[in-house]
């Protein structure tokens, strides 16, 4: 065998970070979760509807990523006053 033969690549392996990154929540699963201030999945995908949540439209169905919880939840801060 030759030197290069002897040498094998290992194909580098990158952690995931955080699982929920790349995870779709159903507006069930939001609800359940509590992720959004709403009290049932009805609500949520009117919502959705009228376009007022951002979400995504997957085959039809709505699903939320972790990007879109945070911008809904950052569209209902408050700033104070003495901001």
């Amino acid at each position: 065998m030759t030197a290069k033969a002897t040498k094998t690549r290992t194909p580098t392996v990158r952690p995931v970070q955080d699982e929920a990154e790349f995870r779709r929540w159903t507006p069930q699963e939001v609800v359940d979760r509590q992720l959004l201030p709403y009290r049932s999945a009805r609500m949520v995908r009117e919502k959705c509807y009228r376009r007022e949540l951002h979400h995504h439209r997957d085959g039809g169905r709505i699903t939320f990523t972790a990007d879109d919880l945070r911008l809904n939840n950052e569209a209902g801060a408050v700033q104070p006053l003495s901001a």
